[in-house]
């Protein structure tokens, strides 16, 4: 088993430990927001960091409104930012 992940963001290739989080991830990259809000476009990014709020948004593997703070990165994921919420409001 490799010690590190292959994932993309945004189409950039990019390096990943088990275990770690899509929000750790961004972090680590240097990343402060990777959505943005519905109606007025303002950026958001970690903010509570356990699950409780929805600013950490993004798509992974296609799948919008992907929660950054409690996804683990798994090996081949696709990260892309996240436009608003996909879910109804």
């Amino acid at each position: 088993m490799s010690e590190y992940l292959t994932v993309t963001v945004d189409g950039e290739r990019v390096t990943a430990v088990p275990g770690q989080t899509v929000a750790a991830l961004l972090i680590g990259l240097g990343r402060r927001s990777w959505r943005t809000t519905r109606g007025e476009g303002r950026p958001r990014g970690i903010f509570c960091g356990i699950g409780v709020c929805f600013d950490c948004l993004v798509v992974v593997n296609g799948e919008p409104d992907v929660r950054a703070c409690r996804r683990r990165v798994a090996d081949g994921d696709a990260i892309r930012v996240q436009h608003g919420a996909q879910t109804p409001s």
